[in-house]
């Protein structure tokens, strides 16, 4: 049971590291599986952990930016309307959440239909690998495209349209499928492709977390049937416990990071985590 905490804690300061930098948190997870196995714990479990501690990530999110997403407000000049329930309001974050779960539509119609087809497929380390060299590429040409690239940087949320929000969603959709690719690292690349300044996709890119993470939290809680067993609780909430302190710091990190520097280190850290991986499970 100890041992299984101390592996609990590891979990969490992984997945509070990984789950916002662009560097996979399930794939991260997934790998440190292979030499970190819960000992008491049954597989359908473990299935459900790696998803449901990433809650504790997101309340990191909802304290750090809760001024930015909070819709309600007592000032009638930015209400929705300027009587009626629709005075407590705001227009603005209102029209932000719209957005968010417009991004949040293609992962939770494919995720729901889906989700344990894609678990059986390509959840496995080959995969992953995969993925994190192919998107680890990805940033880097990506980046070099962007660096020579002319006209206005969309900076502010405001100026993210529906139809920006849709086709972020579409590349998050590809982390849903294909682990290794990274939820905040699709949705990233999406946002710079469409003209998002780094600060501006990656803020984008934690707002969209809450609805799609809370969202695939509940529904592997649901399939799990919540009959945990009184260490397998323990296990849970020490691992939500430490994703959503280390997340504090990691999306502070981020965000004063890439106000100076651009995403390519993470592109060449998946590329090597990649090769790494390919040859670790190739001579094993």
């Amino acid at each position: 049971m100890f041992l299984d905490i101390i592996k609990s804690i590891i979990f969490g300061i992984v997945e509070g590291i990984t789950e916002w930098l662009p560097i996979s948190s399930t794939g991260h997870l997934i790998l440190a599986e292979q030499f970190l196995k819960f000992e008491n714990v049954s597989p359908e479990f473990w299935s459900m952990f790696q998803v449901v501690i990433q809650f504790g990530a997101i309340l990191a999110v909802v304290l750090l930016y809760f001024k930015k997403i909070w819709p309600f407000t007592k000032n009638k000049e930015r209400a929705v309307k300027p009587t009626g329930i629709l005075s407590y309001f705001d227009k603005n974050i209102m029209s932000l959440w719209g957005k968010i779960l417009v991004g949040c539509v293609p992962a939770a119609i494919i995720g729901l239909l889906f989700d344990e087809v894609f678990e059986e497929l390509f959840y496995n380390p080959t995969c992953i690998a995969i993925a994190l060299i192919v998107f680890g590429i990805a940033f880097i040409v990506i980046e070099n495209w962007n660096k020579n690239r002319k006209g206005t940087q969309k900076d502010k949320n405001s100026e993210i349209t529906y139809k920006d929000a849709l086709i972020i969603g579409v590349f998050q959709l590809l982390a849903a499928i294909f682990p290794g690719t990274s939820r905040s690292g699709a949705t990233i690349i999406g946002g710079l492709l469409i003209g998002l300044s780094r600060p501006n996709a990656a803020e984008f890119t934690f707002y969209l977390a809450i609805p799609t993470m809370l969202g695939a939290s509940l529904l592997k809680l649901v399939k799990f049937g919540l009959a945990f067993t009184g260490a397998e609780m323990i296990i849970l909430l020490v691992g939500m416990f430490i994703s959503f302190i280390v997340s504090m710091f990691v999306i502070k990190f981020l965000m004063n990071y890439i106000k100076k520097h651009d995403f390519k280190v993470f592109g060449y850290y998946r590329i090597i985590l990649g090769i790494i991986v390919l040859a670790y499970f190739f001579f094993v």
